[in-house]
């Protein structure tokens, strides 16, 4: 699971401790309900289901107070199942579409169910211990050639607390290659954050984002698969750099070394076995999969001819429904690659199902109170209070106010795909003002989480990163900010040349 789906990490003391995921929602849905007493409905006209600028009108509120107490008590209801009606309510009984997010829900435990099973074949492990293994005499070419596939998994399925278990590998056999602690940091924690804050189709960052946005998930890859090469790039060449400091010169490391760190550098752990055969078959199942998914979610004629474009015939379309059939089906297919047979199988997908059931219920939670915003009819007027921030600016400006603004948000709601769910029905239609594409925010939203997470002291991944690495959070601070002013910066340069070609 990603990391941005985390709790927050354990405080160093009882003293007080950041509110989970799950209460800050909770918080939060209380507070929107009791503002939709006070802000006044509206409501702008529409064309082509986008809001038109400078048509906002007030309007009478729809809801009875009846009504109101209702639209807390079913908010988690409505969040999964909702149906949208013909007049624009949203309600567990109504006929129309599907508002909820359970089409997101259940891809989502699909994934776990894929990854988890995936997992315990033990290919993944096995699969960065014969690079490591592989590339253990070029430090700097094993540096790099790991921190990219902890990156491309940070990117397709939000790996984040799965790189936890790398730090008993890695921290010895870089200690061994004449590297400290901090590079094991870099290439564990930094790769992780940086293929996460420029997800191509994660679904907790682009596939969260994307369904809040109204656009499809593969909307906009074209301009994030460039961002990866050239920030992913850039990380690894910081790290590199660093590392090879260190390499010619122990004092140029900023954590030093300890008589257990010579100690295992004296030992050289040894390294883990080649891979089997089996392993092979599933990592090239587990890839494989990815790349389909990919090819499948891809709108091709729209990206190649226009966005009026008919679908080419060969072309899939494919959305969450199709995908959650994609992740079962390949979860059997991977396990049964790896050796696991009936009960172990299964056993191992419903786990996958259960880890990542609080990420699922994040998104249903976040949702509930969009639609306590949407029947109130408070949404066009939160809009509105905002399209004049947005009036004028240009479309590289516009993308960079959206980049800072998420950013606060992300410290208030630590899940990804809970403040996915939770701020683009809100932001997204603010980019139709400026006329920019809604994917540009969804970029602009994954680029800002990423850059709040790797620093963040309330994020799991971060905070238990540093305890196995034995690293300070001070010292990991001063060490990566100025990364993390470069990647801000080169992030910010991206969406305005997206912005000014969307």
């Amino acid at each position: 699971m990603s990391q941005y789906e985390s709790e927050a990490a354990p405080a160093a003391s009882k003293a007080w401790r950041f509110p989970s995921t799950y209460t800050v929602l909770i918080v939060i849905t209380v507070v929107v309900w009791l503002l939709t007493w006070i802000i006044p409905a509206g409501h702008y006209q529409t064309q082509d289901g986008r809001p038109v600028a400078g048509s906002f009108q007030v309007a009478a509120s729809p809801l009875s107070a009846h009504q109101r107490v209702k639209e807390l008590f079913l908010a988690p209801v409505n969040g999964l199942y909702g149906i949208e009606n013909a007049a624009g309510f949203v309600g567990p009984y109504e006929s129309g579409s599907v508002f909820g997010a359970i089409g997101v829900f259940f891809y989502v435990l699909s994934l776990g169910a894929f990854i988890v099973t995936t997992t315990k074949t033990g290919a993944i492990d096995a699969c960065l211990g014969h690079v490591a293994q592989r590339f253990r005499r070029r430090g700097g070419l094993l540096i790099a050639m790991v921190m990219l596939l902890i990156a491309i998994g940070g990117s397709t399925y939000g790996m984040g607390e799965e790189t936890l278990g790398f730090y008993a590998l890695l921290v010895p056999l870089l200690l061994g290659l004449g590297f400290d602690r901090m590079t094991a940091v870099g290439v564990i924690l930094v790769g992780s954050v940086v293929g996460n804050m420029n997800s191509t189709v994660n679904p907790f960052m682009t596939g969260a984002a994307s369904a809040g946005a109204g656009v499809p998930m593969g909307s906009g890859i074209g301009l994030r698969f460039i961002m990866f090469l050239a920030l992913t790039g850039l990380a690894i060449a910081y790290v590199v750099i660093y590392a090879r400091r260190v390499q010619r010169n122990a004092a140029h490391s900023v954590v030093g070394f300890t008589d257990e760190d010579r100690e295992l550098a004296q030992a050289r752990l040894q390294l883990p076995q080649p891979m089997t055969g089996r392993q092979k078959a599933v990592m090239a199942a587990f890839a494989a999969t990815f790349a389909f998914m990919i090819f499948a979610i891809i709108p091709w004629a729209q990206v190649i001819v226009g966005p009026q474009a008919a679908s080419w015939p060969w072309q899939l379309d494919w959305y969450f429904p199709e995908l959650t059939a994609l992740f079962l089906v390949m979860s059997v297919v991977t396990g049964w690659l790896g050796g696991l047979r009936g009960n172990n199988l299964f056993n191992a997908m419903l786990a996958g199902i259960a880890d990542f059931m609080g990420a699922a219920l994040v998104i249903v939670l976040a949702r509930g109170i969009t639609v306590i915003m949407h029947n109130a009819q408070i949404t066009d007027t939160v809009l509105h209070s905002m399209e004049s921030v947005v009036s004028g600016a240009s479309s590289g400006l516009f993308a960079v106010i959206m980049y800072l603004i998420i950013m606060p948000l992300s410290f208030l709601v630590p899940s990804s795909s809970g403040l996915a769910t939770l701020a683009m029905p809100v932001l997204a239609p603010i980019a139709d003002f400026a006329g920019v594409g809604r994917e540009i925010v969804v970029t602009a939203y994954q680029g800002s989480v990423g850059a709040i997470a790797m620093i963040s002291p309330t994020s799991a991944i971060v905070m238990s990163g540093l305890a196995l690495a034995k690293v300070s959070y001070p010292r990991y601070l001063m060490w990566v900010l100025p990364l993390l002013a470069m990647l801000a910066v080169a992030t910010c340069l991206f969406l305005v040349v997206g912005a000014a070609l969307s």
